[in-house]
């Protein structure tokens, strides 16, 4: 360790399922192959420099609870120095193969954005010289546009164009540093892209500045020979009263309406997905169905709450919902599993961030265990393939090859006499078959 914030912790090691040491892992064996492929490759874990490091406990009603040694001093590019080295020293009794930042996580703001970017490539220095002594690498960077009050009415959609060029300047400034460090996929998170009333806001021009936006961000990409994925992150009512990002559904048809669709996937999040009035697995199979899966702020919310608890991923049965819709959508390439969640802010010691995030991957873990084990089973997907078995006959073909017209398949109903019965759905029974396993 470089830093004594630790203490005498220790690094986190398999132990297996009869282990009761919380500071052990009982179903994460990175190296134990799952459906072929090795567990820390199927899982790709990451931990978010933000809630972890940058978040000092605070809520609406009380200031923060976490006295940490980094928070506190005159001089805060050296502080940040300081949470730099805690921070790696966390990924490395984790085990975690990646991390992700914000650019106001890491460094602070200065006066100016040249001064602002300055600090922010110190700290880039020091994360290239630890990825290279400790092999962790950068999952993905993204630029903070919504914590400045600059940014109260958005970044990219703001009524200013001169917020949407220093935007644009600052993304630039995290493109390049992701692109040095190795980032394997950059995120968008539209924090403040939205609105909070339509008596102030034209919703045509603000539309067109975020694709205008996003295509500046696709085309630099290119330019630059990024070969990692670009993400939208989409959530819902939060902060904005109205997110342009509302969804997995809502962000696609932003990315068709703007030629999009074929440059940008979705970084999803439970949390968010819960705002959205949707299920994790819903938003995941919802991205795998219009090709733009790409990776996961792995954290849960409050379904009786109406905004991101982001607490962190325990629930083992919802989990292998997620890990079934993972796997079925072909698995990670670039993306993986983030931790975007935040220890409660009565968890103040040191050893409950390593915990929480140990027993996180652990759950994770165990559902891959779990939906593995129900793929290998095989009845989901035979009852799945006999639901949808008429489609493969020669008249769905037809229909789905746009070789019917209204007219032929009124024809087809009188001439056959048909007369079709519901079959069943058999909800419960593939329920049963899942609690089986988990």
């Amino acid at each position: 360790m470089t830093h004594p914030f630790w203490g005498n912790i220790k690094p986190v090691k398999y132990e297996g399922p009869e282990s009761r040491n919380l500071l052990a892992f009982r179903y994460y064996n990175k190296d134990q192959v799952v459906l072929g492929k090795r567990m820390e490759d199927h899982l790709r874990f990451a931990v978010a420099y933000w809630h972890s490091f940058a978040w000092g406990g605070g809520d609406p009603f009380g200031n923060g609870t976490f006295l940490r040694p980094w928070f506190n001093g005159s001089d805060e590019l050296e502080l940040a120095k300081v949470k730099a080295d805690v921070a790696f020293d966390l990924f490395q009794l984790l085990g975690v193969p990646f991390y992700c930042f914000h650019d106001r996580d890491v460094a602070p703001e200065g006066k100016t954005l040249a001064e602002s970017n300055k600090n922010v490539r110190a700290i880039a220095d020091i994360f290239a010289r630890k990825q290279e002594e400790t092999g962790i690498n950068l999952l993905w960077g993204t630029a903070n546009l919504f914590s400045n009050r600059r940014f109260m009415a958005g970044a990219a959609s703001n009524p200013d164009p001169d917020v949407f060029a220093y935007s644009a300047a600052q993304v630039k400034n995290v493109f390049d540093i992701t692109k040095e460090l190795g980032g394997q996929n950059y995120v968008l998170w539209g924090g403040r892209e939205g609105y909070e009333t339509l008596l102030n806001t034209d919703l045509k021009q603000e539309q067109d500045q975020l694709g205008r936006f996003l295509t500046m961000v696709v085309d630099y990409k290119h330019k630059i020979g990024f070969k990692g994925a670009i993400l939208i992150e989409p959530k819902p009512k939060e902060p904005s009263k109205h997110q342009y990002d509302f969804d997995v559904a809502t962000v696609y048809s932003f990315l068709k309406a703007y030629g999009l669709e074929k440059e940008v996937k979705v970084n999803i999040e439970q949390n968010h997905a819960i705002l959205a009035g949707h299920t994790f697995e819903h938003e995941l199979g919802m991205a795998a169905a219009l090709g733009i899966f790409g990776s996961v702020d792995l954290n849960r919310g409050d379904d009786r709450l109406g905004w991101d608890t982001d607490q962190f991923g325990m629930n083992v049965p919802e989990l292998t919902l997620a890990m079934l819709e993972i796997i079925k959508a072909g698995g990670f390439t670039t993306g993986g599993l983030n931790f975007d969640a935040k220890v409660r802010r009565q968890s103040i010691d040191p050893e409950d961030l390593v915990i929480a995030h140990a027993a996180s991957m652990d759950a994770a873990a165990k559902a891959l265990l779990n939906a593995a084990a129900i793929i290998e089973d095989g009845r989901l997907a035979k009852n799945l393939e006999a639901r949808y078995a008429g489609w493969k006959g020669a008249e769905g073909q037809a229909i789905l090859a746009g070789k019917r017209s209204l007219e032929d398949l009124a024809d087809y109903v009188a001439k056959n006499n048909i007369n079709p019965e519901p079959k069943s759905g058999k909800q419960e029974q593939l329920e049963a078959i899942v609690n089986q396993f988990c």
